[in-house]
């Protein structure tokens, strides 16, 4: 029962204590809720006052920026008010200047049209005055109108083809003193592009033995040996008594150098007899065959020519064992053919075919002795027999001039010839030959009636001759130019040709003291 009540009692105190608890909390949240109210009406009045504020800025400024809108545009206003003043000013002036203008053209159309009636006057009486004149002349000349204008017209013609000739022959000197000059820059720029060796090749018919006793095995038992090496190469061996050579004769370059490379072989093999040489020769052969191939085909290869016929390469092949005055031929065709494509190019004509026509040119040289003509038509028939065409077959046919040219390349090739056979050097010639060769042209040139000197210049291609002027005049000396160059004809023996100038001059000199 105690316990009971002890637990009643606890248990109203304890209501009691939480009761009281509450009253205090509740009393504490509505002492904090008043706080927190009051702070936040301060904070909404404050920005309240400072939103006022800015409000308050930006109608100022807005104000100001409407007060400055305001004066730019009255002060635009006022700039075009006084634009337009100084316009309407100058639109016064422009009229009283037209107003000027006007009356100062009305009275010089007054004073023109005064002139004109006086001009129309003064052509009239002119007119009857010329008719007078007229009629006057034609009875004082007794010609007609008709007759007397014919004779005018006449005598304008004359002097019109008299003033039109001198300027036809004006103008043709500029343009070949121009075309000159032209032509010599084509020519020395295309030899200074193309670099050649001065001096060519040339092809040799001595064989060198290593001791006389070698000449008896070449001659062999009663001569059997050489017949039979001569036999079987075409050519004649000459056994002297030269020492350390024997000397290989043979109009036929390619058999000479068939004989040559064969005797080589034989003697550095030592066995020399009439089957073993048989079988050296045949064996020779077949190679110079093939190298005679191989360098038709590197020189056509070297100057970009596709497309030869293999009879046409193989003749090629062989102008390596041809020689004019020294030159090599082969060589010679490669350089013309380079030249001939040069300046091709630079006057607006086909390189290649150029090319082409100055490589075959002398493609005759390689079997002229074996068919009948000169080298030129030789050639030409022979690239027409193997598909060449027309421009590559005329150059071969006209390079040396002999016939008209009628393709711009054959005029090409012969330059190209004539740059690579006269050039410095290409041709060997020693020095006491050269000197008795330039010896020779100038004395013939010396022979002449009226001659004070003679230089013989360009390597002896071109002879310069001075005639006294008191001896002799203008026709005299192209007598004398034209007998030089006849006698030269004659009696020298010479490649390409020789050009002479005569010149002929009268100086009078005087000092005034």
């Amino acid at each position: 029962m105690e316990i009971a009540i002890g637990s009643g009692v606890g248990l109203v105190l304890g209501l009691i204590g939480y009761h009281l608890f509450l009253v205090i909390r509740k009393n504490e949240a509505g002492k904090q809720a008043d706080a927190i109210r009051g702070e936040a009406e301060r904070d909404v009045s404050s920005r309240l006052k400072e939103t006022e504020l800015k409000i308050k800025e930006m109608e100022l400024a807005s104000k100001a920026k409407m007060d400055d809108q305001n004066n730019r545009a009255k002060d635009e206003l006022r700039d075009r008010e006084r634009e337009l003043d100084r316009r309407e000013s100058n639109l016064h002036q422009q009229t009283d200047s037209l107003k000027k203008q006007e009356k100062i053209v009305e009275g010089t159309q007054r004073r023109l049209t005064d002139k004109l009636e006086q001009v129309s006057q003064k052509d009239g009486e002119l007119a009857k005055v010329l008719d007078k004149q007229r009629h006057l002349l034609h009875e004082a000349s007794g010609l007609g109108k008709e007759e007397a204008t014919t004779r005018l017209l006449d005598l304008l013609e004359d002097e019109l083809a008299g003033e039109t000739g001198a300027i036809i022959l004006k103008h043709e000197k500029a343009m070949q003193e121009k075309c000159e000059e032209k032509s010599r820059e084509i020519l020395v720029t295309a030899l200074q592009r193309f670099s050649a060796s001065h001096t060519a090749e040339s092809t040799t018919s001595t064989v060198d033995i290593p001791n006389d006793e070698m000449k008896g095995r070449i001659i062999g038992r009663e001569g059997r040996n050489i017949r039979a090496f001569e036999k079987e190469t075409g050519v004649d061996v000459i056994i002297d008594d030269t020492p350390g050579v024997v000397i290989v004769s043979g109009f036929d370059p390619v058999r000479r150098e068939i004989a040559r490379a064969s005797l080589n072989k034989l003697i550095s093999d030592g066995r020399i007899h009439p089957s073993r040489i048989e079988e050296v020769v045949k064996e020779t052969q077949d190679e110079l065959e093939q190298f005679i191939i191989r360098k038709g085909q590197e020189a056509a290869q070297e100057v970009n020519v596709q497309g030869l016929h293999e009879r046409l390469i193989y003749m090629l092949g062989r102008l390596h064992f041809r020689t004019s005055y020294s030159q090599n031929v082969l060589r010679h065709s490669v350089e013309v053919a380079f030249i001939s494509g040069l300046i091709a190019e630079m006057v607006g004509l086909d390189g290649d075919l150029a090319r082409r026509a100055g490589l075959l040119h002398d493609i005759g040289k390689a079997a002229d002795h074996e068919l009948e003509g000169g080298h030129p038509k030789i050639g030409a028939d022979l690239l027409k027999r193997h598909g060449e065409n027309a421009e590559v077959v005329h150059a071969a046919f006209g390079h040396h001039d002999e016939i008209v040219i009628e393709h711009p390349y054959t005029v090409l090739v012969a330059t190209g010839d004539a740059c690579s056979a006269s050039r410095p050097g290409a041709r060997r010639e020693s020095l006491e030959r050269y000197v008795k060769r330039m010896e020779e042209l100038e004395g013939i040139a010396l022979e002449h009636k009226g001659v004070q000197q003679a230089f013989a210049i360009q390597a002896g291609r071109e002879m310069r001759v001075i005639v006294s002027a008191d001896e002799t005049d203008d026709r005299l000396a192209s007598k004398v130019c034209r007998d030089i160059a006849q006698a030269f004809e004659e009696r020298l023996t010479y490649p390409g040709e020789i050009k002479v100038t005569v010149i002929r001059e009268s100086r009078f000199i005087e000092l005034a003291r």
